[in-house]
This record gives C-alpha cells, sequence and structure tokens, in this order.
C-alpha cells in the first residue's frame, strides 16, 4: 500500500505542470512594422533551474505533508476500528448476558405458573369441603350444646 502511495507521489510529481510567470520586458516596437508589439523574455537556464529546484522542493515538502496526513488518518481509523470492535464484543457480551437472564426469568416464570395452575385445580374441590366443614362445625355447635346442658342440669 505504501508502495502504491510512494508510485502516485511519484507519477503526480511528474504530470503536475506549474506556470511561471516570465519577467516580460515592457513591449518593444518591431523593427519593420510600426504597429507591431512583441513581449521580449529574459529567463536564462539559470534562473529555470533556480525555479524548478523551488518546484521540486514544495512538491517533496506536500508530499511529505500528505504523507505525514495520510499516516495520521490511517492511526485515527485504526483507533476507530479498534474501538468498533471492542465495543461489538461488549454489545455482544451484554447481548448474551441479557438473554440468559431472560431464559432464566422466562423458566422461573412458567415454574409459578404451572404452580399457580396446580393450585387452581386442587383449589376446585375446596367448595365441597367447605359445604362439609360448615355442616360439621353446625353438627358440632349442636353436640357442644347438648353437652352443656347435661353438664348443668344436675
Amino acid at each position: 500500500m505504501e508502495d502504491a502511495a510512494a508510485t502516485q507521489r511519484d507519477q503526480s510529481t511528474d504530470t503536475e505542470s506549474v506556470i511561471i510567470q516570465p519577467d516580460l520586458d515592457p513591449p518593444a516596437m518591431c523593427p519593420d512594422e510600426p504597429d507591431c508589439r512583441e513581449p521580449k523574455t529574459n529567463l536564462n537556464q539559470g534562473e529555470i533551474f533556480k525555479a524548478l529546484e523551488i518546484i521540486e522542493r514544495d512538491s517533496l515538502a506536500i508530499a511529505g505533508s500528505f504523507t505525514s496526513l495520510f499516516a495520521s488518518l490511517r492511526f485515527a481509523l485504526s483507533e476507530a476500528t479498534s474501538t468498533s470492535v471492542d465495543h461489538m464484543q461488549c454489545f455482544g457480551d451484554a447481548t448474551a448476558r441479557l438473554q440468559e437472564s431472560v431464559l432464566d426469568a422466562a423458566t422461573k416464570g412458567n415454574r409459578y405458573i404451572n404452580s399457580c395452575m396446580r393450585l387452581n385445580e386442587e383449589m376446585k374441590g375446596i367448595d365441597t369441603l367447605a359445604t362439609q366443614l360448615k355442616n360439621l362445625r353446625r353438627n358440632v355447635d349442636v353436640l357442644d350444646s347438648a353437652v352443656t346442658k347435661l353438664l348443668r342440669f344436675p
């Protein structure tokens, strides 16, 4: 990946074109034609090489800045990805624990419901038992009254 970036940097410096404004003398009149104006350029080879050196130095500085920027962005992306992975693992753990708790609660709830249903079935016969107990209580009260009368008789 770094080789591709270096190749791209090399290609980008090859394809960049910089426009240099030449030093222009004031337009001079053509000696042969009175209305013809022709600009004269005074660029020597030394100035061209100096300008190219400046461009090359600036290009290298820009390339270095981009390299640093991309390295920083790569690091930030790596950190964000790592944090996302950590959060997903934490979320997975929390979800697993929640699922476990829900299953446990559902199991206990089902046991409670089954116990209530058994108790309900057992309580269905309680009405007849209550009627029998009322009759028994009445009979005991009658017997108690009779015994009390017999004991007071002497």
